[in-house]
């Protein structure tokens, strides 16, 4: 596990966006189950790909004029109990971290895997991310989909 002290600039870098931490199991429930319409859920880490890539590509997306209704982040190697809760909602997707999820009324309908970051530059997520919140964000979702 990080020392708090590692992982802080790190998860500021999301957070001053005004994305919630889910450091506890519970927090994650909470998250998943009271939030109506679209949940976007980031696995954060320390990896470069989540530095250089995933965090700059989802404040990036965040931008964007459609937005999940509520954007939450655990932290793997940080908050283990949070991430493995987190994870246990992105049925059918094996665990990566980084990682986004979009979850709608407490479904999984999209998700971003670490092989679709590493590979891609921030702007490209970017876009990719914006794409998924006009298709899944204040609409009824459809079947899940996976990059």
């Amino acid at each position: 596990m990080y020392p708090e002290f590692f992982v802080a600039p790190m998860r500021a870098e999301l957070t001053r966006f005004g994305v919630d931490e889910l450091r506890t199991a519970e927090q994650v429930d909470d998250a998943v189950t009271s939030t109506s319409g679209t949940l976007m859920i980031v696995v954060n880490s320390v990896c470069g790909c989540a530095a250089g890539r995933a965090r700059p590509g989802i404040a990036m997306a965040l931008q964007h004029a459609t937005k999940p209704d509520r954007v939450a982040t655990v932290f793997a190697g940080a908050d283990v109990e949070a991430t493995n809760r987190a994870r246990e909602y992105f049925t059918g997707v094996r665990p990566s971290s980084p990682a986004v999820a979009l979850l709608r009324d407490g479904k999984l309908v999209y998700m971003l895997e670490r092989h679709n970051i590493e590979n891609r530059t921030a702007e490209q997520i970017a876009t990719e991310l914006a794409a998924a919140f006009d298709k899944f964000c204040g609409q009824a979702a459809p079947a899940v989909t996976t990059n």
